[in-house]
């Protein structure tokens, strides 16, 4: 096995280029697939590549690099913004999975049940990929296609993560499963919103995880929320009569599918009422 540490990003894609190297990044992912099998294929880790590590503002735009852990993101000092991916990054495993474990290795990972990827919905985050063709972006809601599949071509890696500053913005997440912690959830929400003076919404995104294949927006709900109050009558009726037709659950050991409807639309409530108070 050949194991390769650049320490650039043109270095790593150079290595990348016959399309036989598997990333390395925090490691939670990537090892445990292997069952405890050793890698035959050369490995490439990312570790040292500073132009992936950190979180900055350029502009009117934040970038989170790649390899920015969750522990980062949790202790980083954000705007209110970004509350629902701090709390989200505060439920990714253990501390010591916090502390190694990346922003784009959950979004790589493509999982259902990703933490991290309810947030990036809401907040409207796209991917910065580098590949041999250059640099692309593309939507979150664009990038994981599936169960544990990306939108990433041959040669490619995600650089960063991309989100428009948005001042007024506030968020929330919101979590359910079998017990408080170390679990796989039963449903997820995460709320982005901007408040009116008197209280209604007045922009509003809400994205669900755990409940379909890839994590969805609410896309219906959301144009109907608009103008309302969270927690007025007119918002409690229309969550109760929302149908959520992007969701498509499914009856596992977690939860059968009728209880994951009922748990996202109680989430979705709590989560918009939470993020328009600016509160955990």
């Amino acid at each position: 096995m050949q194991f390769h540490r650049p320490e650039t990003v043109e270095h790593a894609l150079s290595l990348m280029a016959d399309g036989s190297v598997s990333l390395l990044a925090g490691g939670t992912d990537f090892f445990p697939s292997r069952q405890g099998q050793t890698a035959r294929e050369p490995v490439l880790d990312l570790s040292r590549i500073a132009a992936l590590k950190g979180i900055a503002k350029v502009g009117g735009v934040w970038r989170i690099g790649a390899t920015t852990t969750w522990s980062e993101i949790k202790n980083a000092a954000l705007p209110l913004q970004f509350k629902a991916l701090q709390l989200a990054a505060a439920e990714v495993g253990s501390i010591q999975i916090q502390n190694a474990g990346t922003i784009a290795g959950n979004i790589c990972n493509a999982s259902p049940a990703a933490d991290g990827v309810p947030p990036l919905l809401a907040m409207d985050a796209a991917v910065e990929v580098a590949g041999p063709g250059g640099v692309r972006t593309v939507p979150v809601a664009d990038f994981i296609t599936g169960v544990r599949k990306t939108a990433l071509a041959p040669g490619e890696m995600v650089t960063a993560i991309l989100v428009q500053d948005a001042p007024d913005g506030r968020s929330a997440f919101l979590k359910l499963g079998a017990r408080r912690y170390l679990v796989i959830s039963i449903a997820m929400v995460a709320a982005a919103v901007e408040c009116a003076a008197d209280g209604a919404l007045a922009k509003v995104a809400v994205a669900v995880g755990s409940c379909s294949a890839v994590a969805q927006r609410m896309a219906s709900l959301e144009k109907g929320l608009i103008g309302t109050a969270p927690g007025s009558d007119a918002f409690m009726d229309l969550l109760s009569k929302a149908e959520l037709p992007e969701l498509s659950p499914i009856d596992d050991v977690r939860g059968s599918a009728d209880y994951r409807m009922d748990v996202a639309k109680t989430l979705i409530g709590r989560a918009i009422e939470r993020a328009c108070e600016g509160r955990a």
